[in-house]
């Protein structure tokens, strides 16, 4: 059994979370000995799809006209692409059509969490649908203190300083304008956000997010996975505002680390979060300071070790051995 991992536009998403779940890919299918390949010119069992763009399309029909097999793997929605870059909002309904016109290729559909389980087979999809996460890296994303202190001399926060960590993209749907709006709110703290994208392509709303001038915050660009591990030992919180997600690795890279995480209160989250337990939850803004207030007073708890049983489910050897199962369910379908 050999796998085809196919990413369409690699180099171009590399920098954003579905750049990093096609690393997790590659790593899980290292570890439990399964072979692949991402050359399209050699010879494969099964194409795995990571990406919706014509080249992928044109490749899944390519493979069933040859009695390939093919799992695409759904790591988008109109859900999560809607409150993206500009326009986005006005073309999603086009884009949905898209989606359930690639995705209903694949034999199998694989898609990150349960909840975007639901949303496609409310689109009508008949394909048998697996939810199985992207995983992380335990190996990497661990608790170390010495981690969190390179990140707090390198960005020059005291030990004293209260410091909150965000990752994203530059997009409307990851909470952006929201991170700011805190660090306007709480300049007794430090904000600092982790992720890049073109302003160009984003909305005037994220545009004057990022061109925001305050003391205590701070845009960091993008960095590399060493540098985001750091930053989630170095910081006080971990704060995710996003809005709409398909599954959140930077959250469940928060819990491997330890770090105490306010995420928001939306559906993705609901059956695998409990707020209070592993994570704490907030709706809004005004939610958002208070929780963040009751935390670095110590009102409420620090919930890294209970988090931490999170991401031990998620490891990629685990993801690996779940990849490995759908490959043989289908080719010996």
């Amino acid at each position: 059994m050999k796998i085809l991992l196919y990413t369409e536009g690699r180099n171009l998403i590399s920098k954003s979370g579905l750049g990093k779940a096609i690393i997790h890919q590659m790593k899980a299918l290292d570890y439990v000995n399964v072979p692949y390949t991402t050359d399209i010119k050699e010879d494969y069992d099964i194409v795995h799809i990571n990406f919706w763009g014509p080249n992928s399309y044109y490749l899944a029909k390519h493979a069933k006209s040859h009695g390939k097999k093919v799992v695409y793997h759904a790591h988008s929605t109109e859900e999560d692409f809607k409150n993206g870059f500009i326009l986005c909002r006005q073309i999603s309904p086009a884009f949905k059509r898209w989606l359930i016109k690639c995705y209903s290729l694949g034999d199998v559909i694989v898609t990150p969490t349960p909840y975007s389980k639901k949303l496609l087979e409310g689109y009508g999809i008949k394909k048998k649908i697996y939810a199985i996460s992207n995983g992380i890296e335990l190996d990497l994303f661990k608790n170390d203190s010495e981690a969190g202190e390179r990140f707090r001399r390198k960005y020059h926060y005291g030990k004293d300083d209260k410091v909150i960590v965000g990752i994203g993209l530059y997009i409307e749907r990851k909470g952006i304008t929201d991170f700011v709006e805190l660090a306007k709110r709480l300049p007794e703290y430090q904000f600092i956000w982790f992720g890049y994208s073109p302003l160009s392509a984003a909305t005037k709303e994220v545009r004057k997010a990022v061109n925001t001038t305050l003391d205590n915050l701070y845009f960091a660009g993008y960095v590399e996975q060493t540098e985001i591990k750091d930053a989630l030992n170095g910081c006080d919180i971990y704060l995710c505002p996003t809005l709409e997600e398909t599954e959140g690795i930077p959250v469940i890279e928060a819990c491997a680390c330890k770090a105490t995480a306010i995420i928001r209160d939306i559906p993705i989250f609901e059956e695998w979060l409990t707020d209070g337990v592993h994570v704490y939850k907030a709706k809004n803004v005004d939610e958002f300071e208070d929780k963040i207030k009751k935390v670095i007073t110590k009102e409420l708890p620090e919930l890294g070790e209970q988090a931490y049983e999170i991401a031990k489910e998620r490891d990629i050897k685990k993801i690996g051995e779940e990849l490995k199962k759908v490959y043989e369910e289908v080719l010996h379908s």
